[in-house]
């Protein structure tokens, strides 16, 4: 669609079960932003032919398992080649790294970390529902948290309660253990043992609805209206950290953060090199502070302890 509507693009069609056709589509390039869902089928094929090219790859990928995947088939080789592969660079796994991480400060442990994203409502793209298909399927149908320091499959029923979000959004009815790409992403880099993650009621009821429909644009930006807050709570014995992001259309922040992933990588911002999260890989207060045109932080000055 891009190249439908800017011609003067280079356009370079590949699939991913042809090595030769990814090299091909690869050829010159500075670095690989992967948008091609589901990454369950796509991640890998891409990150070998970025680490064919010896250039970085960076994904939005939500899904759970492709992103484990990632991590664990990837991390040695990348780490050898000297390549920096940033998985779930995107608004689930990538956004809410760089939240905590900002929140944990001068920690470098935690005893938990909750993620509550509380959105307006939620039109899912075909891509997200593709992805969601993929990821339920491999996990058998069964749901999956963050607890004791590992990832547990169950088919427990989700709880449901009250998340205090600030204002003006204020107290919202939430879905807890809503589990997404922070289960992975988080604890990649962070000692936490229990990440939680919360989605207010009303997104998660639109994001099942069996007539779903695709986000619409409102604006010239192409942005949905769709409103996010995003508020992380990190605590430590007694103390509790606090961050809060707010924006609009969750599809539309996660490219300025696949982009600023990819600069930083390629000036030489980075503080990893592998596998690595968003968390790891950059200076994360830094890197929100460079959304600024796409996204409202605030950091409490005040802390509980």
């Amino acid at each position: 669609m891009l190249a439908l509507a800017r011609p003067g693009l280079d356009a370079r069609q590949a699939s991913v079960d042809d090595p030769a056709a990814l090299d091909r589509a690869l050829h010159g390039a500075a670095a690989v932003i992967n948008c091609a869902g589901p990454f369950a089928t796509t991640a890998a094929p891409l990150v070998e032919a970025a680490l064919r090219a010896g250039i970085p790859y960076v994904d939005v990928a939500a899904e759970i398992e492709a992103n484990l995947d990632t991590f664990a088939h990837f991390a040695d080789r990348a780490r050898a080649a000297g390549t920096v592969v940033v998985p779930a660079m995107a608004f689930f796994g990538g956004l809410g790294d760089l939240l905590v991480t900002t929140a944990m400060g001068d920690w470098t442990a935690a005893d938990e970390a909750h993620i509550a994203y509380g959105l307006s409502s939620w039109h899912p793209t075909g891509g997200t529902l593709a992805s969601g298909t993929v990821s339920g399927q491999r996990r058998g149908g069964r749901r999956v948290r963050y607890t004791g320091g590992r990832l547990e499959y169950h088919d427990d029923a989700l709880p449901t309660l009250e998340w205090p979000f600030p204002a003006p959004l204020g107290p919202q009815h939430v879905i807890g253990e809503f589990t997404m790409a922070d289960v992975v992403t988080v604890p990649s880099h962070l000692a936490v043992p229990e990440v939680r993650t919360y989605m207010t009621a009303r997104a998660a009821a639109d994001l099942s609805a069996p007539d779903a429909s695709a986000p619409t644009a409102v604006d010239e930006r192409g942005r949905s209206a769709q409103t996010f807050v995003v508020d992380v709570l990190v605590r430590r014995g007694g103390t509790e950290r606090r961050v809060v992001a707010a924006g609009q259309d969750i599809y539309a922040i996660s490219a300025p953060l696949a982009v600023e992933a990819v600069e930083r990588v390629l000036t030489g911002r980075t503080r990893a090199v592998g596998v690595a999260s968003a968390g790891a890989a950059f200076d994360a207060p830094d890197f929100l502070r460079a959304l600024s045109p796409h996204l409202s932080l605030h950091v409490p000055l005040d802390t509980r302890g």
